[in-house]
C-alpha cells in the first residue's frame, strides 16, 4: 500500500507489536485488536471532542502496517453489522469519521457468521496477497493486444487439497467440498452450494450464500463488504458471496449438534426478487435473474 503525504506520524502513529497476533504477510507487518486511539495521537481537525472521546475506544480486529516505519495502512472490522440507529452503529460511524480525517483506509466485513478469532488471519492474508498479485499485473498500453489478458487473483486455476483441479483462491472451495460429503451422507437435500453477488452505488458489496438442507429449505448466509479509500485486489462483491460461502460452511459443520434456522425457497427466492427490484441502486445493474424463476 503506498503511502500517503500526511502518514508522516503527526496523524498516524507507529504501532508497536506486543507479539501477540502479529505476522507478516506480502511485505506487511500485521496485528491483532487494536484501539483507535493507538493508531491515531490526537484529534484531526474537523472532528469534535464528542466525535473523538468516542471513537478512540473503538478497536479494529487487525491493523496493517509498513513493514519499516510500523505506520498504519489499514485497519480492518469484521463482525456482525451493528443495529440501524443503535449506540454501536453511532461510535463505529465516529470511527470512520476520525479514519476519514486522517486517511487510514478501512476494510469492513458484516456478517454474523464470519468472526475475527475464526476467519480474520485467513481474510487479511487473502487480501493482501490478492493486491501484491494486482501490483504485478502488467499494465494496460500499446503492447495490450499482443499478449494474454491477466488472469485475476481468485480467477487463478490449480490443484485443490482434495487434488482436484479449481480456483485455488476461491475461499469457499472447502465449504463446496464438504457439501459434496454431507450430500453423500444424506445430511443434505442438495450438494451445490448457490449464491449471488451485486454491488451498490453507495461503496457496499454484498453476497449471498444458500445450500439446501432439508428438501425445499435453505440454509443462507449474507455478508456484506464496505472498502474505504482502499480495494481489496478482488472484485469486493465476489469476495463478499465468497465469504458467505465461508459462513455456509461453518454452519455445515455445526449440523449434527445444531439445528440451524432454515429459510423456504419459495421465501428465498422472492428475497432475492426484492434484491433484483434494487437494480437500479447498483453498480453494473444485477447479474441473476436466472435465480428469480419459478
Amino acid at each position: 500500500m503506498t503511502p500517503t503525504a500526511t502518514d508522516d506520524g503527526s496523524r498516524l502513529r507507529p504501532v508497536p507489536g506486543d507479539g501477540i497476533g502479529s505476522f507478516t504477510r506480502a511485505g506487511q507487518l500485521v496485528h491483532g485488536r487494536r484501539r483507535l486511539g493507538e493508531l491515531v495521537p490526537r484529534r484531526p481537525e474537523g472532528i469534535t471532542g464528542h466525535q473523538w472521546s468516542s471513537a478512540t475506544r473503538e478497536e479494529f480486529d487487525h491493523v496493517v502496517c509498513a513493514a519499516d516505519t510500523g505506520l498504519p495502512r489499514l485497519a480492518v472490522s469484521i463482525g456482525p453489522a451493528a443495529p440501524a440507529g443503535s449506540p454501536r452503529q453511532r461510535a463505529e460511524r465516529m470511527r470512520d469519521a476520525v479514519c476519514a480525517a486522517v486517511g487510514l483506509p478501512v476494510l469492513r466485513i458484516e456478517s454474523p457468521t464470519v468472526r475475527a478469532a475464526e476467519h480474520g488471519r485467513r481474510i487479511v492474508a487473502y487480501v493482501l496477497d490478492a493486491r501484491e498479485y494486482a501490483g504485478g499485473q502488467p499494465a494496460a498500453g500499446p503492447e495490450a493486444d499482443t499478449v494474454d489478458p491477466p488472469v485475476g487473483f481468485r480467477d487463478i486455476v490449480g490443484r485443490l487439497p482434495d487434488g482436484r483441479s479449481g480456483h485455488v483462491n476461491d475461499l469457499g472451495a472447502l465449504t463446496r467440498a464438504d457439501a459434496v460429503e454431507a450430500y453423500v451422507s444424506r445430511r443434505l437435500a442438495d450438494p451445490i452450494v448457490r449464491g449471488l453477488h451485486v454491488r451498490f452505488q453507495d461503496g457496499a458489496a454484498e453476497g449471498w450464500s444458500w445450500v439446501e438442507v432439508r428438501p425445499g429449505r435453505c440454509l443462507v448466509e449474507r455478508v456484506t463488504v464496505r472498502e474505504h479509500r482502499f480495494w481489496c485486489g478482488v472484485d469486493a462483491a465476489r469476495l463478499a458471496e465468497d465469504l458467505a460461502t465461508v459462513a455456509i460452511g461453518e454452519r455445515l459443520r455445526a449440523l449434527e449438534t445444531d439445528e440451524p434456522t432454515l429459510v423456504d425457497r419459495d421465501a428465498l427466492r422472492q428475497e432475492i426478487r426484492a434484491l433484483r427490484d434494487r437494480r437500479d441502486e447498483m453498480v453494473g445493474g444485477f447479474a441473476f435473474d436466472h435465480l428469480c424463476a419459478d
